[in-house]
């Protein structure tokens, strides 16, 4: 039974021996894996008030224009465009920046917030426009 037993333990930790003999996984500044992956793009948009509920208009989804790198989006009425969380899905291994740390000032519509799609081998970059229009009352 005891023969089992040490049988048994050396196979549970060889595999963690294994696995410690690997080199480091690249990593970036942030923490985070880089991939082989070149794919850069944002493949969904979409902006919460404070109350964490949509501020989109009537229902409609931000219409993402990945030639363009455009980000068109219609708020409702009377959003309070000072207070909002932008929320990014972007294509796999993907980071962001600027990061989102919170809550985002959008009130300056003459001059539409930019953010920058980076690719997961880090090589490819695109910088997407967020145009946003208010909703007619």
């Amino acid at each position: 039974m005891k023969i089992y037993y040490k049988h048994t333990l050396m196979l549970l930790f060889l595999p963690l021996l294994w696995i410690g003999c690997y080199d480091d996984l690249p990593i970036d500044e942030d923490g985070l894996l880089i991939t082989e992956r070149a794919e850069c793009y944002v493949s969904r948009f979409e902006l919460l008030g404070v109350d964490y509920n949509t501020v989109r208009a009537g229902g409609k989804d931000a219409v993402i224009d990945t030639l363009a790198c455009t980000i068109d989006i219609e708020v409702k009425w009377a959003t309070d465009l000072k207070n909002l969380y932008p929320q990014f899905t972007l294509a796999q291994d993907c980071k962001l920046d600027p990061k989102i740390t919170g809550i985002t000032d959008f009130s300056d519509l003459a001059n539409p917030k930019k953010y920058t799609v980076i690719s997961g081998n880090r090589n490819v970059k695109k910088t997407y426009t967020v145009n946003i229009k208010i909703q007619e009352r």
